[in-house]
């Protein structure tokens, strides 16, 4: 049988994420790397706590399986701690492995004269007792603070995101409370608010802390239509409108927004910590 090392135009290709640990680091860095072949049809599939030779190897098997089944060459990631763990899964997988965790720590070895602890897990140890409170507390935060659920407290707020309904504040808000340790509030901006022609009063003392998402008429549409099928909120005329008045007043007010249309939500937060100039806690995992 020939082996095919390119992507088939019609299947997608084999992606495997390997690691003797949870598998997310290594998850994180393939992704990082693979979005830049936009045109790579393929399927991933992650194996976490390969903690063993005798799993390494089984896991090796298992792909080659896939290679044998599929005639195209997996593309394998893989953040093994343990030197013989990795070796042995090296030795029998006939994938194209790339070993994330040896392409740096190797060499920064050699250039501290040092070596690493070779441990499973220490990227998602909880390192400052202090950070990891503040992190809760950020998250406990956001939380309360959704969708404009409550007023009170929006001063103690870092970012206030504000938008039309579905334009990604919610995940937006999240994301920057368990990354980064940011408390984050979302503030919707409705119909009412245009026809006033102001910004709620809430958050006329806080201004300097808004930030705003915008989105494309026709993704809100599909959005919104999902949620509320055929009804006047998800109608694309009543979109427009909406975004149009909501970008209208942004300018007004002199709020600095984006669009979440082709953005991920990693690209938001990081556009919206450089823009305010926010601090960001250090990452527990």
């Amino acid at each position: 049988m020939t082996i095919s090392s390119s992507p088939n135009q019609t299947a997608p290709r084999p992606v495997f994420i390997v690691s003797d640990g949870t598998a997310i680091t290594a998850e994180t860095l393939a992704q990082a790397v693979l979005t830049q072949f936009p045109n790579l049809n393929y399927e991933q599939r992650r194996i976490p706590f390969i903690d063993s030779v005798e799993k390494a190897t089984a896991t090796a098997d298992r792909i080659n399986q896939v290679q044998e089944r599929t005639g195209m060459r997996p593309l394998v990631f893989s953040t093994f701690s343990r030197k013989t763990i990795s070796e042995a899964f090296c030795e029998e997988c006939t994938g194209y492995v790339t070993e994330l965790f040896r392409s740096f720590v190797n060499p920064l070895e050699e250039e501290l004269g040092m070596e690493s602890t070779h441990q499973v897990g220490e990227t998602h140890r909880i390192r400052n007792e202090e950070n990891y409170d503040r992190r809760i507390a950020a998250i406990d935060y956001t939380l309360t603070h959704d969708d404009g659920q409550t007023d009170y407290g929006l001063e103690e707020a870092e970012v206030i995101l504000v938008g039309v309904s579905r334009s990604g504040k919610t995940p937006t808000s999240l994301y920057l409370a368990m990354q980064f340790g940011i408390k984050t509030a979302n503030y919707p901006l409705i119909p009412e608010d245009f026809e006033r022609g102001t910004l709620p009063e809430a958050l006329q003392s806080v201004k300097d802390k808004l930030f705003g998402l915008t989105i494309a008429p026709e993704r809100l549409h599909d959005i919104r239509n999902e949620r509320r099928p055929n009804s006047r909120y998800a109608s694309l005329e009543n979109c427009r409108a909406e975004i149009a008045a909501c970008e209208a007043m942004m300018n007004r007010n002199g709020i600095s927004y984006l669009s979440s249309t082709t953005k991920s939500i990693e690209e938001i937060a990081a556009t919206i910590i450089a823009t305010l100039h926010l601090e960001k806690h250090e990452r527990i995992g």
